[in-house]
């Protein structure tokens, strides 16, 4: 599993991820965000409270997580490195 060791909110629903073996880039979620989990993080306050469990998840308070491989291999095939 890729774990997540840093992450920021950025501009409109987007998140400036970075993996334990270097890989980073931007993922936006704004298309992502219906359910009733996800719902809340349109509000801007909210998703600004983002986290990385333990495990290297990338986490709200809202209870919404985000699987760390699926944004590791979108990030990876878009060949972002920073």
């Amino acid at each position: 599993m890729h774990k997540v060791t840093k992450i920021q909110p950025i501009a409109r629903h987007r998140l400036h991820v970075e993996f334990c073996d270097g890989i980073a880039g931007e993922i936006d979620l704004e298309d992502r965000l219906f359910g009733s989990v996800f719902e809340p993080l349109k509000n801007a306050d909210v998703f600004a409270q983002v986290t990385i469990d333990e495990f290297g998840v990338i986490c709200w308070p809202t209870g919404a997580d985000l699987a760390p491989d699926a944004l590791y291999d979108a990030i990876s095939r878009r060949g972002n490195r920073d």
